[in-house]
């Protein structure tokens, strides 16, 4: 399988069927992009890749021994939490560098002590340095400012040179066509 992953019809869910039947497949090196509206089931698509959501039909064939690292719009609890963000990257397997000089010189700092860019771009980079084969992100660009949002674009690109493939959920079209090989639109599934 050349591929790292491979979704043939597949149609997900939590409860009950959420996506239209999808057919997609990822390379090494390639950032795929998922867009649409609300409800088209984009988050859920990621969390059947990543074995969180319910496959309802369809297949997910993914290479042997493929490594998966997900980051999602869920944000942890982090009050009085006393981990720091050189503490949580190592915990990731994460390498500092190439952070961005905003975010480098605070690692030392507490993540509840961090504003709320800071911490979900600590978060982003801790699942971008993860060691995976496929990275799975869910509305990156969430609380990030013109700068964060611009080197995270990058970053995506320098990690795809290095063959990792990477799936991206986002409404921020701008962002999308900057950091994506391809996009795809997903549609409402057919609800009867």
């Amino acid at each position: 399988m050349n591929a790292l992953i491979r979704l043939e019809k597949l149609v997900a869910g939590w409860q009950s069927p959420a996506t239209a039947p999808l057919d997609l497949a990822v390379a090494p090196g390639e950032v795929v992009g998922l867009s649409g509206p609300n409800g088209v089931g984009k988050s859920t698509l990621l969390g059947a890749v990543a074995g969180r959501a319910r496959v309802f039909s369809g297949r997910i064939e993914r290479r042997p021994g493929l490594r998966l690292a997900l980051q999602t719009q869920d944000i942890p609890p982090l009050v009085g939490l006393p981990l720091d963000g050189r503490e949580l990257l190592a915990l990731a397997g994460a390498d500092p560098a190439g952070l961005p000089p905003w975010l480098a010189g605070r690692l030392d700092v507490r993540l509840d002590r961090l504003s709320g860019g800071q911490r979900h771009y600590l978060a982003l980079w801790a699942v971008l340095g993860a060691p995976a084969d496929l990275v799975l992100l869910d509305e990156p660009t969430n609380n990030l400012d013109v700068a964060g949002v611009r080197h995270l674009t990058r970053h995506l690109h320098e990690r795809a040179r290095g063959g990792t493939g990477i799936i991206v959920v986002s409404h921020d079209a701008p962002f999308l066509a900057a950091a994506c090989d391809r996009v795809v639109a997903l549609e409402a599934p057919d609800v009867e």
